[in-house]
């Protein structure tokens, strides 16, 4: 599988999908640093905490309260799961599921190639930081 990934400027494609943002601790602490909130304030403000994953609350109509006109308003502290897309391992994994992604993404297949070891390992720091949503108990290793 040839991998190609250059986000393209202006492009927010990504952040108007159906689905969630999740956060790992370090993510909210980031998020409420960048925007001087306390990590409670910025909690309580923005986050929906499950009993195993935190996520942020979707504004009506939007997926994400950070989402402006083509810009992220925290992009410098954004969530691990932002950070990484499209190296998440359910798209690095699959040809089909990438050529989805492609569909959506216009800087799927845009720069440079990168190597597979290099895309999976990107890929294995999403099931580090979210292993819930990867079937595995918070604390085990990611699979290589």
């Amino acid at each position: 599988m040839e991998i190609r990934f250059a986000c393209q400027p202006g492009c927010t494609r990504c952040c108007d999908q159906q689905g969630f943002v999740y956060l790992t601790g370090e993510d909210l602490l980031r998020a409420a640093r960048y925007l001087r909130m306390s990590p409670a304030e910025f909690e309580k403000r923005y986050v929906y905490r499950t009993r195993h994953l935190l996520r942020l609350r979707k504004p009506r109509g939007r997926q994400c309260p950070f989402l402006l006109e083509g810009a992220c308003a925290i992009h410098p502290a954004k969530p691990t799961q932002c950070r990484l897309f499209p190296f998440w391992p359910e798209l690095v994994g699959s040809r089909r599921a990438w050529a989805r992604a492609a569909r959506l993404c216009p800087g799927i297949g845009q720069g440079p190639l990168i190597q597979i070891g290099t895309a999976l390992e990107t890929a294995s720091e999403m099931e580090h930081a979210y292993p819930r949503l990867y079937g595995r108990p918070a604390g085990a290793p990611a699979r290589r």
